[in-house]
């Protein structure tokens, strides 16, 4: 497949082990399958040129855990960012969510090679965090994560993972183009996020005070 990574700088040879630990499934790689995205994610105040590095990546024989199978649920995403995003807990109610989810729909990601799942800037964590506090039900947080299109992202883990990299080339993005996309994006998806708020409590919808009181599982259908 063809992946992306968009940055301030050439990146010719990604280095297993750099970058920062704090991000949606720990330290590792994080492309997009999307040219228009990285390019988004190159563009920075500090400069004018960013760079969406191309690359060839052949995942064949490796362990590649797709989060946005059929398999899944998005608690289990949740749970894997809730052990890898800073996240204070600032009411009972987010302390109990977050051990609950964190143990009952815990993923064993740390032996996957690569990851693929759905992308949480600081805009689509605070959808969570809402879900989290219990003012947004799950089926309101299934459709907050569909707003902007952020689309997934493929996060290489592991270092034999790395070598299956191969650098085509980068195209560079001018800052002042996609900079405001990025941001246009971002405030597009909080409107529709308000817009979904303010239509108040979801009487037919499972909120995270109900999965707690029933200890719901991972194999609850209503969770599908």
């Amino acid at each position: 497949m063809k992946l992306f990574h968009g940055s301030d700088h050439i990146i010719e040879t990604p280095v297993y082990g750099a970058g920062k630990p704090y991000n949606d499934f720990g330290l590792g790689f994080y492309c997009t399958e999307s040219l228009e995205m990285a390019q988004e994610w190159s563009a920075t105040q500090e400069k004018a040129i960013g760079y969406a590095n191309e690359y060839e990546f052949d995942d064949s024989g490796l362990s590649v855990l797709d989060l946005t199978s059929g398999s899944y649920t998005v608690l289990h995403w949740l749970s894997v960012l809730l052990e890898n995003r800073s996240f204070s807990a600032n009411h009972p109610l987010d302390s109990q969510a977050k051990q609950y989810l964190t143990s009952t729909f815990a993923v064993n990601y740390q032996d996957a090679d690569v990851i693929v799942g759905n992308r949480a800037d600081d805009s689509y964590f605070s959808f969570a965090r809402a879900f989290l506090a219990g003012s947004l039900s799950y089926q309101q947080l299934r459709k907050a994560m569909d707003l902007g299109g952020l689309g997934k992202q493929v996060v290489l883990k592991s270092p034999r993972s790395f070598q299956r990299l191969t650098f085509i080339g980068a195209t560079e993005s001018a800052c002042g183009l996609w900079l405001p996309r990025r941001r246009n994006r971002d405030s597009k998806a909080r409107a529709d996020y308000q817009h979904l708020a303010q239509q108040g409590f979801d009487a037919g919808g499972l909120y995270i005070q109900d999965i707690l009181r029933e200890e719901m599982t991972p194999h609850d259908a209503r969770l599908q």
